[in-house]
């Protein structure tokens, strides 16, 4: 049996906040009142027992304060039983020598409630209600429908009270919960679009740097070579451009150097082709994925190597959370005049025809959600380099998405010489 995490009960280690610590000065004040009206009454009246009611009060007021004051009972549900235990047999000698010792039951029912379980706590209520009327009654008193109402309204109104608090907190505790995991999401979330953006902004300023500083270098190469086989032997002008020929040519491969430096990260440790075999590595859940090169591979510039691996991991990932497939395979073809990317799966396909083709979508996927397929972002890709992007499938036969590039001028064979 645990205490509830952040009951108003006095016994409390936990932090309260001003109405809690309220409502627990007020059960203190309550319960000092309870045990003073009993013992003021008492020897007011003189009886024989009057002098026995105020040491049992007193009793009860300690047994009470060293329960707030102890922090085993806070801490140990154990100590806090054994605690009330005894607070409700100094109670129940109060009780046989005082009928005005019933209403000391009232804080009694809330600290029953808030210490113990929910079972053993009503049960406890329960016992006290019936020992506060017997009490009552063996006592002599002129018996009313009060005697039985007023000790079980007011059992009534301390559970319905813990009961209906516990409720709230349970439910402040869930909304606390679900703040800290939007809080959370949303910061996962803004951190992926940083990197994302970081990326994206590496790939545009590796393509800037390719299509003007390096084209322009090597432009300024070849005219410079075409200069320098015009000029006759012996001329002085040579030597001048031969220097400006090396001094392009070494700009040329630190521009070079700068493209790879922003390329992604998983083309900084090696080939294209080796990033895409890390891209077909097996998933849990997801379709056996193969992966082949046709062709002689040659060294392709980064933004082509960049599109081709975006477009790959945009359509595997598709086909992973959408196709419903058991095989997949991806291969990179190298011909004369261009490079060719083939990711093929044998899932449930779609009709291409029948969506917008601004935002083509797979058929409901497993979960009755659908799936962007991403075809915009890849054919502005593929368009941006000269290429052509097409798809094929139909419901229930696969899908296969192409993309070609054009190879640039005189590409090097990878491993040639440069």
């Amino acid at each position: 049996m645990a205490p509830l995490p952040v009951p108003p009960a006095p016994l409390s280690l936990t932090p309260l906040t001003p109405v809690l610590r309220v409502l627990r000065l007020c059960l203190h004040a309550l319960l000092a009142g309870l045990l003073a009206l009993a013992a003021v009454k008492a020897v007011a009246a003189g009886g024989p027992h009057a002098y026995a009611v105020v040491a049992a009060a007193a009793v009860m007021a300690g047994v009470y304060a060293a329960g707030t004051l102890s922090p085993a009972v806070a801490r140990a549900p154990r100590a806090a039983a054994w605690w009330l235990a005894v607070l409700g047999g100094s109670w129940l000698v109060l009780l046989a020598l005082s009928p005005d010792g019933l209403w000391a039951a009232f804080p009694l029912y809330f600290l029953q409630l808030h210490l113990l379980p929910t079972r053993w706590g009503l049960s406890a209520v329960a016992g006290t209600a019936a020992a506060a009327i017997a009490g009552f009654v063996l006592h002599g008193q002129r018996v009313t429908p009060g005697t039985f109402i007023g000790p079980l309204l007011g059992g009534a109104v301390a559970v319905a009270t813990v009961l209906g608090y516990q409720a709230l907190y349970r439910e402040s505790e869930r909304r606390r919960e679900l703040i800290d995991e939007l809080l959370s999401t949303r910061a996962e979330l803004a951190e992926a679009e940083r990197a994302a953006g970081t990326l994206a902004e590496r790939e545009r300023l590796a393509r800037e740097i390719h299509d003007t500083l390096a084209q322009g270098l090597s432009s300024i190469q070849l005219l410079l070579r075409a200069a320098e086989r015009a000029l006759p032997p012996g001329d002085p002008a040579l030597a001048h451009i031969r220097r400006a020929r090396e001094a392009a040519q070494d700009n040329l491969a630190e521009a070079r150097r700068f493209v790879r430096a922003l390329s992604p990260p998983d083309l900084e440790h090696g080939s294209l082709a080796a990033a895409l075999e890390r891209l077909c590595a097996p998933a849990p859940g997801g379709p056996a994925v193969q992966f082949g090169v046709s062709g002689t591979p040659v060294e392709l510039p980064t933004p082509y190597e960049v599109a081709l691996l975006r477009i790959a991991q945009s359509a595997l990932a598709n086909t992973v959370r959408h196709a419903r497939a058991d095989r997949a395979e991806i291969t990179l073809s190298f011909m004369e005049t261009s490079v060719a990317l083939d990711i093929v799966d044998d899932g449930i396909g779609f009709d291409p025809g029948a969506a917008d083709p601004g935002a083509v979508r797979r058929t409901p996927a497993a979960d009755g959600s659908d799936g962007g397929f991403g075809l915009p972002a890849m054919r502005a890709r593929a368009r941006s380099l000269g290429g052509t992007l097409s798809v094929e499938s139909a419901p229930g036969q696969g899908t296969a998405v192409a993309i070609t590039l054009p190879l640039p001028v005189s590409p090097a064979p990878v491993g040639a010489a440069p």
